[in-house]
This record gives structure tokens, sequence and C-alpha cells, in this order.
């Protein structure tokens, strides 16, 4: 697995996105998500796609977030091959972060694409 090395990266921000590259690749979903909360702990999850259930990797790091009481978000990190970032996505983040919360998007290889705000 490499590492993203983009030297303006924080390295806080470069844990997550590996978090979320992890788990994309440990459970063979589409997508791979990480988010941090205002404490500094991170939260990863993975696609899920069951029969009566469907959530984004982003929306699964936001929902065990708030189960595990989360209360802020300091950033997100998205892990896909779409490149883009659903709205229903950004608006789980905004409505745990803020609308200014940063959402690193990267590809497969963990190499990131950009960065989105919540808002």
């Amino acid at each position: 697995m490499t590492q993203s090395t983009d030297p303006g990266l924080d390295p806080e921000d470069r844990k997550i996105i590996t978090l979320a590259r992890s788990a994309r690749a440990r459970n063979g979903v589409p997508e791979g998500a990480a988010v941090r909360d205002d404490t500094g702990r991170t939260y990863v999850a993975g696609t899920v796609e069951l029969p009566s259930l469907r959530l984004s990797a982003l929306r699964t790091a936001v929902a065990m977030a708030v189960a595990s009481g989360a209360t802020s978000l300091e950033a997100a990190a998205v892990v896909t091959a779409a490149g883009a970032v659903p709205d229903e996505d950004l608006a789980a983040v905004r409505d745990l972060g803020g609308p200014g919360t940063p959402v690193l998007v990267a590809g497969p290889d963990g190499t990131p694409t950009r960065t989105v705000t919540a808002g």
C-alpha cells in the first residue's frame, strides 16, 4: 500500500486517508472513509451494501462517530474511484462538523485528488 506523499498534506489528514484506503481494500468495497472528531479520535468505515440497507462509506463513518458520542468533526476523507462526493455524504459531514469541514477525496491508490468542504 502506498501512502500519499503530498508534502502539503497534514500528517493527521494523511492518516485518515490511509485509514480510509485500508478499509476499502480490506473489505473489498467501492469506498473507504474515515472521519476525525474534535478530540482527535478517528472512525473508519467501508461501503455498506445489504439487501435492506445501503450506506456510503462516508455516511457510515459519520454514523459511527455519532454512535460513539462525537459532537463535532475536524475532517473527513473518502477513498473512491468515483471521484465525486455525493451531496448526501457532504450533508452528513456538515450535520456533525459544520459547513467548513474539509472532506479530502483520494483515488484508490491513496493519492489526494482534491479537498471539498461540507458546505
